[in-house]
């Protein structure tokens, strides 16, 4: 039954069969997989238990016969007296008059609603004609789609249950079970649906929890090792000596993180299995570094290296570094979409002889004229940026090259884990020695003045300032401040001396680039802009961020635009121009004020948004658990992984036949194949 199409349930006409092929439920024993998003609780307390105010579930023998008043325009009072152990309270119905014939006197009945012990009164939300056993004290509640509602889905998956629940096979071993103290998936499902206790439904919960997010970390452990075994790179042999050399020769001395990082990285490099690694640092931790040094060692090894970025600018900042970081060493060239012509056709063709030992560039690295002589390593700088085409086609331009991904946006763990989970993850969790912190801090609209002030202050004393606002120009939707405004408003209050720029999104690449140049050179010591500079170039000479309606962005997006300034060695400043009104906004505010630590932040900001909304809806990339949460459940993720590093690694889905019905799941999965040749 439990594979038979949903309108071989007598009830299931057309009409609700359309509807629940909406919810997804096309077969019987899709109805036992539709779990509830939430329970209500009715659990009968004695009067002498409840607090003033809250919303409680009491039983009692109705003692007088119902009154009915009518007031205002169709709306209705009801009464009667409810007779609870020695107590007699009342109970009211606000608009619930057909309820009067339904209140017999000398009938046990069950109300929940809002207690008010100072009355001896409770005002009535939920009304249940009879005494409730334990399993009716907690109700399920579905999604529901149309005109079905929660009570059709209900029966519906009763029927289902009765049918088909012994029809449904265990996914897990034996040995999860009774370590973990599991029920088996029958029992489970059954629970999910009619609870018995408080207690039984959360170790049904419990088993699909382990259940959602193991069966994710085998997808990802396995795609990790698929790489390993059939992708083989090109295994990099260099005289160490040159790279200690190289280390020595710079400038400053790495941090003991980005030691540790740079020797996961090389370990990836000597090895024959192609490198797939995620590289995290917090804006300003030094990941350049630690990606030319990678660079370096691919040049030494006969090989090329490429480096794609987001930007024509950024592009060229990067450049600008690395030739001063190799002095000559190595042979750099820049590759961007505005170099065109002849330069363009003499670059492409000492790409191709290898006469060129580092790429770097923007989009220009994939088209189809670029060729490379023996492209190495591939390195993707906010790979976040780039859609999973763009940087397949550059991983495709050599054969199997190592490849690392960069980001300056910290990923908590558990997202991590997640999302990440078919790679191997770096992360640098130390700033460069004598970097100082950026002070930050929270001032409300009444103080532009003293803002304005500042601004002067910093910018007479060499400095530069990027001033943030959420829009373009003037919203009548949103009360909030825009660029176009706040650049004409500042033109008027700071010196003539003082140039003022504007960017933001409606400007075309050419024109952004022409701004941050001129910021970037100072001859523009003021840049009004939108978040278009939350990833961007490089200024050391700009100390002070000060942000408009701060509130209105998450905190991992204040802490990227936060991370423009405080690159060089003059103290730097951001100042939140804020007056949230809700407790989110002003718990942003405080948590931005007290740390500069992105880690950190970013685990705020999880607890705060949701893993849903953390990526941004296109970026996800997380999957859609019916149970399990990654924020609440990140324990039983941490387990969860564990068991499937484990499974891989002893090649238990294809020698045991406990996991056999786990290998064809994973086997089966059309997403797994997206994944192993992204």
């Amino acid at each position: 039954m439990i594979k038979e199409p949903v309108d071989h349930i007598p009830s299931v006409g057309e009409k609700t069969k359309e509807q629940l092929e909406m919810l997804g439920i096309t077969k019987v024993g899709d109805l036992l997989f539709h779990f509830p998003f939430r329970y209500d609780f009715f659990e009968v307390k004695p009067l002498t238990e409840l607090n003033h105010e809250e919303i409680a579930t009491i039983q009692g023998e109705i003692v007088s016969e119902p009154n009915l008043s009518f007031f205002g325009r169709k709306k209705s009072r009801l009464t009667v007296t409810i007779q609870v152990g020695v107590v007699a309270i009342k109970a009211v119905f606000f608009n619930q008059s057909f309820l009067k014939d339904q209140l017999i006197r000398g009938e046990t009945v069950t109300l929940t609603g809002k207690w008010d012990m100072h009355r001896l009164q409770i005002t009535v939300q939920k009304f249940h004609p009879k005494s409730f056993s334990e399993e009716q004290t907690i109700q399920p509640v579905y999604h529901t789609k149309g005109n079905l509602t929660t009570n059709q889905i209900k029966k519906l998956v009763s029927y289902a249950l009765k049918s088909s629940v012994d029809e449904i096979e265990e996914m897990l071993a034996d040995k999860y079970l009774t370590e973990y103290k599991l029920p088996n998936r029958p029992q489970a499902v059954r629970e999910l649906h009619q609870p018995t206790s408080k207690t039984t439904l959360k170790h049904a919960r419990r088993r699909f929890i382990f259940e959602e997010l193991f069966i994710f970390q085998l997808k990802m452990q396995w795609i990790k090792e698929h790489h390993k075994k059939q992708t083989q790179g090109m295994p990099k042999t260099f005289d160490e000596s040159k790279i200690d050399e190289f280390i020595k020769g710079l400038s400053f001395e790495l941090t003991d993180s980005q030691n540790r990082v740079l020797n996961e990285i090389l370990s990836d490099l000597k090895s024959v299995n192609r490198m797939n690694r995620l590289l995290q640092g917090d804006v300003g931790s030094g990941k350049t570094v630690v990606a030319a040094i990678a660079l370096y060692v691919a040049c030494l090894s006969g090989q090329q290296g490429a480096l794609m970025v987001p930007t024509e600018i950024l592009a060229e900042q990067h450049e600008e570094s690395l030739k001063e970081i190799f002095d000559g060493i190595l042979n750099i060239e820049l590759l961007t979409g505005s170099i065109k012509g002849k330069k363009r056709e003499e670059r492409l063709e000492r790409i191709k002889k290898g006469d060129v030992d580092l790429v770097v560039g923007t989009h220009a690295l994939i088209q189809d004229d670029t060729v490379f002589n023996r492209l190495g390593l591939v390195i993707v700088d906010e790979q976040h940026r780039f859609g999973v085409n763009q940087r397949k086609a550059l991983r495709d331009k050599g054969l199997n090259p190592d490849v690392l991904f960069m980001t300056a946006t910290p990923i908590p763990r558990t997202l991590s884990i997640t999302a990440f989970g078919d790679m191997d993850v770096s992360v640098i969790d130390e700033m460069p020695k004598g970097r100082q912190p950026v002070e930050t801090y929270w001032v409300k609209e009444n103080m532009i003045e003293r803002v304005h002030q500042f601004i002067i202050k910093e910018v007479q004393a060499g400095h530069q300032a990027y001033i943030i606002c959420p829009l373009i120009e003037e919203s009548d939707e949103l009360d909030i401040q825009n660029a176009v405004d706040v650049y004409e408003e500042l033109q008027d209050v700071l010196p003539n001396d003082i140039q003022v720029g504007l960017m933001h999104g409606r400007l075309s690449t050419d024109e952004k680039d022409d701004v941050m140049r001129e910021f970037a050179s100072n001859d523009i010591q003021v840049l009004v802009s939108t978040t278009v500079v939350e990833v961007g170039v490089n200024v050391p000479n700009a100390t002070l961020m000060v942000i408009y309606d701060a509130e209105r962005f998450g905190l991992a997006q204040l802490h990227q635009l936060r991370g423009r300034v405080g690159r060089g060695s003059d103290q730097s400043y951001c100042i939140l121009l804020a007056d949230p009104k809700g407790d989110t906004g002003k718990e942003r505010m405080r948590v931005m004020t007290e740390t500069t630590d992105g880690f950190t932040l970013s685990e705020h900001d999880l607890q705060i948004r949701g893993p849903g909304d953390f990526f941004g809806k296109k970026q996800s990339g997380l999957p859609e658990f019916k149970v399990a949460n990654i924020v609440d459940d990140y324990r039983a993720l941490e387990v969860a992984r564990r068991d499937a590093v484990e499974v891989i690694k002893q090649d238990l889905l294809n020698q045991d036949s406990e996991y056999a019905k786990l290998k064809e799941l994973i086997e089966s999965d059309p997403k797994i194949q997206d994944r192993i040749f992204d």
